[in-house]
């Protein structure tokens, strides 16, 4: 049997090693100079004026919230097809996370849920660029009051944009993963993004324990007896050195990645577009996607069955397949504790039973996706 085409790999290499070397070399492991520099050159491309690394994508969800003031009797508003970060992250500030519906179209948020579920102590939305497509930011914050702050769970979309402006600047504040699914990755890890320099500055300082100065002024500055104040209550939050350095020269092959992915997508369009029981990825209409993953939705009355099937036939032939996300409202602790049920979101529990990723990542190969094609073509009724 030919061998097994992974839903996703990372496009690492001799790059990524040879970075490597600067900071085992130097000895400063923890966040420094690589680090810097990878916030430095994600915030150009990224159009941002402040760009901070973290540990993960969730991490920099929560230092988003955080430095932001939300807390316990706030609620934010989230979509309930995305992965369960996004909710997690509102319920470790002691807020409220209020599921929304999304589009099935294209999976993101509904704008028109959203506004019916503002109330007086809304605080803020996230709305998730899912798996690439960023959301419509600009219908949103023209329905939304002022003063309620509108933030980008950007985890898949480096290197997306509309009308000319990145994910990551559409919002008052943004988060990205680095996770090895993602586009470009520096194992885990996050990216905080925004405009606000006060913002930063407060994150900046809670994702190093609340200190007001970071470990490399303090190893390396002029006063070695000094120890740091501690005026925030701050969390450890810090990339590495060597995370950042990865991260450096990931950053550098995006553009060319997401260019490979969307001759991908263009090519699964061609070829499976004529499915009529597919429904093909949405496209923005004015900007980039940057195909996170490749994510059709199964049509029809018997849309989980037909999926399923779909998913196990593939996974025969050496076709390696996952479900778009889950909807938060159906799992365990959310189900439990806030009582939505699909009645009250029935596009998440579509999205959620009907939608099937398959394998779209820089590794891939003519042959490879060729082989996709030609499994989808054969076990597609």
């Amino acid at each position: 049997m030919p061998e097994r085409i992974e839903i996703s790999l990372p496009a690492v290499g001799e790059e990524e090693w040879l970075a490597l070397r600067a900071p085992l070399d130097s000895g400063w492991l923890t966040q420094g100079s690589q680090v810097a520099q990878f916030e430095s050159e994600f915030a150009i491309r990224h159009q941002v004026s402040h760009a901070l690394a973290t540990t993960s994508c969730t991490t920099a969800l929560h230092l988003m919230l955080a430095s932001a003031g939300i807390g316990p009797g706030d609620e934010v508003i989230v979509p309930s097809f995305t992965w369960v970060s996004t909710a997690n992250a509102v319920v470790y500030c002691g807020a409220t996370p209020v599921l929304v519906d999304v589009d099935p179209v294209t999976y993101n948020i509904s704008v028109e849920d959203t506004i019916r579920h503002v109330t007086k102590r809304t605080k803020a939305v996230i709305a998730v660029h899912l798996f690439g497509l960023c959301a419509d930011m600009e219908s949103l914050r023209e329905a939304l009051p002022r003063h309620i702050l509108l933030f980008e769970d950007a985890a898949c979309a480096a290197g997306a944009s509309v009308n000319g402006v990145s994910a990551g600047a559409l919002g008052d504040a943004a988060a990205f993963s680095f996770h090895p699914r993602k586009s470009i990755t520096t194992g885990e890890g996050g990216m905080f993004t925004t405009n606000n320099a006060e913002v930063a500055d407060t994150a900046s300082k809670m994702r190093n324990h609340g200190a007001e100065v970071s470990e490399e002024q303090r190893h390396k500055g002029p006063q070695p007896y000094l120890l740091p104040d501690f005026n925030l209550l701050g969390f450890n939050y810090r990339m590495t050195d060597l995370q950042g350095a990865i991260g450096i020269a990931q950053l550098r092959k995006l553009d060319t990645f997401i260019a490979e992915r969307q001759r991908a997508a263009d090519l699964y369009d061609k070829n499976l577009g004529h499915l009529d029981v597919l429904q093909m990825p949405s496209r923005p209409n004015a900007g980039v996607h940057a195909w996170q993953a490749f994510v059709l939705r199964v049509r029809g009355a018997n849309g989980l069955d037909e999926r399923n099937r779909i998913m196990t036939s593939l996974d025969a032939l050496g076709i390696s397949t996952r479900p778009g996300t889950h909807a938060i409202h159906s799992l365990g602790y959310y189900r439990d504790k806030f009582k939505k049920t699909d009645a009250d979101l029935p596009g998440a529990a579509l999205c959620r039973d009907t939608t099937v990723a398959v394998p779209l990542h820089n590794r891939m190969t003519e042959n490879d996706y060729a082989r996709v094609v030609d499994a989808m073509q054969s076990v597609v009724k």
